[in-house]
């Protein structure tokens, strides 16, 4: 029986201060509706950084670069050279090295999960994800092995997902692109445009609502997704919430649960990119299928995703936060139970594209920008 595993307890326990060397340090002002946001520069130079964990007990963090690179950060703000043991990437388009993850028992088997672009034999490329512990001089990945393979390889550089997210039960949820083929979201049969649930070790739990049936891969909780490149885990009640892009319009935010449909491509908010309707929608619903919780019309260009949930900042708590690529800036829904009360959008006056976004430790935020020349920003209010 898989032992249930706290996430919020792990990070509770870590206690991480986060900065550049004084020397070093920027920090700009900028105003928001609740009060002067303060944005730090942690440290610059990393090549389209894609995710970052927190390593415990002041070891600094962990951050992807879509090339292929895993660099730590360490407390004060410096950046490694790139640590041995990392897979090999298929660094084209919007695949590479994409989230990084820590165990819900790092501390006990220093277990580090990455999600990246793999290449496969005819030229196209799928989603993996695997897994290998970090050394104790935090240099390399050791014994790094696949757990689990997105098939079959269809993407030319597009719509990879992915992210990973560990429940309140140790499960591992992994989020998949349609890898820009629209009707393999609805395709059983295919790994494509779906959310799975795994065990850590990649093996498939015998309670998924597809096991044990025919022309369909047991891996798979639920379907009829995109591109989601924003997941995490609600800590107020254990959900797992989605972010998606839509087409031309329609970026979503869903609340995943077993089974469900969520519509892609049979109904949509948005259009081709040619101006065009989307072939196979018949409109903004689909019988069978669960509307988006959250829609925007107009496409922020959803990414990384953080609930909001600790004490430093009392006026963002109960929000969650979510990076926007297009848009540039960092969107607040701000929330009572699971309704969106309000919507504010913040480090617009950055002009980047916000990759990712996590709560740390310490009560602040964390984003990265997506450039040739990316940043690691620290965020809270003044």
């Amino acid at each position: 029986m898989l032992r249930k595993t706290l996430l919020a307890a792990f990070c509770a326990s870590a206690v991480l201060t986060l900065a550049t060397p004084a020397s070093a340090a920027q920090t700009r002002q900028l105003k928001s509706e609740e009060g002067t946001v303060e944005v730090t520069t942690v440290v610059k130079g990393l090549e389209h950084p894609w995710s970052v964990a927190f390593l415990p007990d002041q070891q600094g963090m962990l951050v992807t670069e879509r090339a292929g690179n895993l660099r730590r950060v360490s407390p004060d703000g410096q950046l490694s050279a790139p640590l041995n043991g990392v897979p090999e990437v298929w660094a084209r388009g919007q695949g590479g090295l994409l989230d990084v993850v820590l165990s819900p028992d790092f501390k006990q088997d220093r277990t580090v999960y990455l999600s990246y672009a793999e290449a496969g034999d005819d030229g196209k490329a799928g989603t993996a994800v695997g897994r290998g512990q970090l050394s104790e001089d935090l240099q390399s990945l050791k014994n790094f092995n696949v757990i689990f393979r997105q098939q079959p390889k269809l993407s030319t550089g597009n719509h990879f997902g992915s992210r990973l997210v560990f429940d309140r039960d140790g499960y591992l949820f992994i989020t998949l692109g349609e890898n820009n083929e629209r009707p393999t979201a609805q395709d059983l049969d295919k790994l494509q445009g779906k959310i799975v649930r795994i065990y850590p070790d990649g093996k498939v739990p015998d309670d998924n609502p597809f096991v044990g049936q025919a022309n369909v891969r047991p891996e798979i909780w639920s379907y009829g997704v995109r591109n989601p490149q924003g997941a995490a885990l609600n800590p107020w009640n254990g959900t797992l919430w989605e972010n998606e892009h839509g087409p031309r319009g329609g970026d979503e935010l869903n609340i995943i649960e077993r089974s469900k449909n969520y519509g892609w491509p049979l109904a949509t908010h948005g259009i081709n990119y040619s101006g065009a309707p989307i072939p196979e929608a018949g409109g903004k619903t689909a019988e069978g299928t669960l509307g988006p919780f959250h829609v925007w019309e107009v496409s922020p260009g959803l990414s990384g995703m953080a609930f909001y949930d600790s004490d430093r900042f009392k006026a963002w708590q109960h929000s969650v936060f979510i990076g926007a690529l297009v848009s540039r800036n960092l969107i607040r829904l701000e929330l009572e139970g699971d309704k969106v009360v309000h919507e504010e959008r913040l480090l617009g006056e950055l002009g980047e594209r916000i990759r990712d976004v996590r709560q740390g430790p310490d009560g602040f935020l964390y984003v990265l920008t997506d450039d040739d020349d990316g940043a690691l920003y620290k965020v809270g209010l003044k």
